[in-house]
């Protein structure tokens, strides 16, 4: 299965439903199996914390049960923002793979590298996996809002 066409299904459903369109999953790397999901729903939850990846993450504690994710990867289809990338990594996630860069509030790579942070936990990082499609559903959103309006 690609972990990061699920995460664009799901941004794909966030968009339907007039939010921005990022999706998340978080995969137990050791059975391959998806134990999280998420997707934007800051608009109609009226929630500031209800990114993709915190859905996605929250998910899985309650799955696997426990704080700490080891033995996990994120697959999100926006680079994570400092509140995601907090989370990633106080959730003790190995992995991240992201789709599209976020020059505006990327934390991953674009603004900064909070992985490279004397933190105590540092997953690693891969960005531009699906770069295109990803941006690509992004850009959609953008351009059906920019017209509405």
């Amino acid at each position: 299965m690609d972990y990061m066409e699920r995460a664009l299904e799901l941004a794909l459903e966030a968009a339907n439903e007039g939010e921005v369109p990022v999706g998340a999953v978080v995969v137990k790397k050791s059975t391959g199996e998806i134990v999280g999901e998420g997707r934007n729903r800051r608009e109609c939850g009226k929630n500031a914390l209800a990114h993709a990846e915190l859905e996605a993450i929250n998910e899985a504690c309650g799955r696997l049960g426990g704080w700490r994710l080891p033995d996990c990867a994120i697959y999100v289809t926006l680079e994570p923002c400092p509140m995601c990338c907090g989370a990633i990594i106080n959730s003790r996630i190995d992995d991240v793979y992201f789709g599209a860069f976020d020059k505006k509030s990327g934390s991953a790579e674009s603004v900064q590298r909070m992985f490279e942070l004397p933190y105590n936990h540092k997953p690693k990082v891969y960005g531009g996996i699906h770069q295109e499609d990803c941006a690509g559903v992004l850009s959609t959103f953008f351009k059906r809002l920019r017209k509405k309006k």
